[in-house]
């Protein structure tokens, strides 16, 4: 079934310098020269985003491409120069600051790369405040932060103080507080790009956990290619405030949109993004030995397609739309070139 459409913004600008709305009006879509006569910057071009309930939507690039600019604009922490974003069909941008404060409260949670806890309050309480500040009363709010603080991994240290924590515990402490409201989108923003590697995976792990449990829309930065790839439904790659393509990650590789893109997804083993649907022979007459859903990873599947004797079926919806065995496999992991199957 379809999804639901959480937020969607439509050439969405926002642009730094003296009278940049006026200038905007003047020249409604404006190149690098006439930006640079004008002594003005666009963080963010000309955007189009549109997120789905439920969904993990990554945005990347590298630093300086917009990604966190843009974020910030969808949310209105920033306000954009131009354009149209909707949150659940309402105009986000005609919304009265109460009523962005309320949304924010309520409907929206965020996690950044400084976690950003009270250091003189505990665990339990840096959890809890979003409640405290939303009027809840001390049992309500202590008891609804206790379950997020079980959900995260950290139960028994709920009268720890922030200082008395890792890295990797204070982010689990920073996404635990984020959610205690119940938020329905939640926007991180390169939430793990601060953590020791071996912790960062940890937290990735984590995060698609959490997502299992609570199917949040997600809205998601990173400039770690490795990353989105790992948690995505679809990604926006942004260069110089732009989005240059909007695909999932499988689509990405194999039809990058632009030589940026195609430089991003280069090194990327191809195991990792690609599913067996993409690789999958037309369906013979058969033996085969077992069924392997359509979606899951050709990496993931390597180990036991090699070690069969027989080629795999792929079912998709309960059906079988394709067979998969160990020599497709085989080309992916290499990165020999695909040559189509015969009809």
């Amino acid at each position: 079934m379809p999804r639901t459409r959480k937020l969607l913004c439509r050439n969405v600008w926002k642009i730094y310098g003296p009278q940049a709305a006026a200038f905007l009006a003047r020249t409604p879509d404006p190149d690098d020269a006439a930006l640079r006569e004008a002594g003005l910057i666009g963080a963010v071009r000309a955007a189009d985003v549109d997120i789905r309930e439920g969904e993990i939507f990554v945005i990347m690039g590298l630093s300086g491409s917009g990604k966190s600019t843009l974020v910030r604009c969808l949310s209105r922490l920033v306000e954009p120069t131009g354009g149209e974003i909707q949150f659940d069909g309402e105009d986000l941008l005609a919304m009265t600051e109460a009523q962005l404060t309320q949304l924010r409260r309520r409907k929206i949670g965020m996690v950044f790369q400084n976690f950003a806890l009270l250091p003189h309050l505990t665990v339990l309480q840096n959890v809890a405040f979003p409640l405290d500040v939303q009027g809840v009363d001390r049992r309500t709010r202590e008891a609804r932060a206790h379950e997020m603080i079980e959900i995260v991994g950290l139960k028994g240290r709920e009268a720890y103080f922030p200082r008395q924590l890792s890295g990797g515990q204070q982010q689990r402490v920073g996404i635990a507080r984020s959610l205690v409201g119940e938020p329905e989108i939640w926007f991180l923003d390169e939430p793990f790009s601060a953590l020791d590697p071996l912790i960062r995976r940890e937290m990735q792990d984590e995060f698609m956990r959490l997502q299992g449990l609570l199917k949040k829309t997600i809205v998601f930065i990173t400039h770690d290619f490795d990353e989105a790839i790992r948690l995505a439904d679809r990604i926006a790659v942004m260069k110089d405030g732009r989005i240059v393509q909007t695909a999932t990650p499988e689509e990405l590789v194999l039809n990058p949109a632009t030589d940026y893109v195609a430089e991003f997804t280069k090194h990327i083993p191809r195991g990792k993004v690609l599913t067996l649907r993409a690789v999958m022979a037309p369906l013979g007459r058969g033996p085969y030995a077992g069924d392997l859903d359509a979606a899951v990873r050709v990496a993931d599947a390597a180990d036991r397609i090699e070690a069969a004797n027989l080629p795999f079926r792929v079912i998709e919806d309960g059906a079988p739309i394709g067979s998969i065995g160990a020599a497709a496999v085989v080309d992916v992991l290499i990165g020999r070139p695909r040559v189509p199957a015969a009809e």
